[in-house]
């Protein structure tokens, strides 16, 4: 236990020693944002599941809209908590149009659910304090990077569209985890230096690390699914 407290003493310790007072409190705000949307996000889906607000079409036009909202509606010192307000809402609306997803899931096996839940957090957790323990702008070469990368992925799922190779589907949603976990290590130091810089807008950074954690859960949903959607196939065949 007490080697347990001194390893952990010595990590706030070179936590606050790495990053000034104004970034710590920044970063906190920015967490506790994000676990506020994920849980916005948690009820808007568990309302969907259980049939009681289903809002469908409107949820993801409403995410749209809200998240073009936030873009366009930038911070200007007097509408702090009408964008918290969107931004809640975007989480929830992203909640509603995961629920089918969650629902499909829970119906073949719900400790999928669970797993991709832990898994996601566990990778946000420990690319977050890699990020935040890394050296200065160290990841921060990734941003050109990951965009080619997204933008490739779009236009083979263009092209997949004619094609439709399972090939080219599973190989997009695996570089997709990569890509999303990049994306953590990415915005995470990209978020210090515009702190650094000046830049307070911690919606808008809550936001990019919700987009992050939201496309990481889903993707990891998908590839749980589809491996137990084949593991019962294989199943099957060898009992016919």
């Amino acid at each position: 236990m007490a080697a347990t407290r001194d390893r952990f003493n010595q990590l706030i310790n070179g936590f606050n020693q790495r990053y000034e007072p104004f970034v710590r409190q920044h970063l906190c705000k920015v967490y506790m944002m994000l676990g506020c949307t994920s849980a916005a996000t948690a009820t808007g889906a568990f309302l969907q599941m259980q049939n009681l607000v289903d809002l469908g079409v409107i949820a993801a036009l409403s995410s749209l809209l809200l998240v073009l909202g936030l873009h366009f509606y930038r911070d200007n010192g007097k509408n702090y908590y009408r964008r918290v307000g969107m931004l809640y809402s975007f989480g929830f609306c992203s909640g509603q149009t995961l629920g089918p997803l969650l629902k499909y899931i829970a119906s073949i096996d719900s400790s999928i659910i669970v797993t991709a839940l832990l898994g996601t957090i566990i990778t946000f957790v420990s690319l977050s304090l890699a990020a935040l323990f890394a050296e200065r702008g160290k990841f921060l070469y990734l941003g050109g990077v990951l965009v080619s990368i997204i933008n490739t992925m779009a236009l083979l799922s263009i092209l997949n569209m004619f094609f439709q190779s399972l090939f080219v589907q599973l190989g997009q949603l695996y570089i997709g985890v990569l890509v999303m976990a990049a994306f953590v290590l990415f915005d995470t130091q990209n978020i210090v230096e515009k702190v650094r810089a000046g830049s307070t807008d911690v919606v808008q950074h809550s936001m990019d690390l919700f987009f992050d954690v939201l496309s990481l859960f889903r993707r990891l949903l998908i590839i749980l699914t589809q491996k137990e959607e084949r593991k019962r196939e294989e199943e099957c065949r060898k009992r016919r």
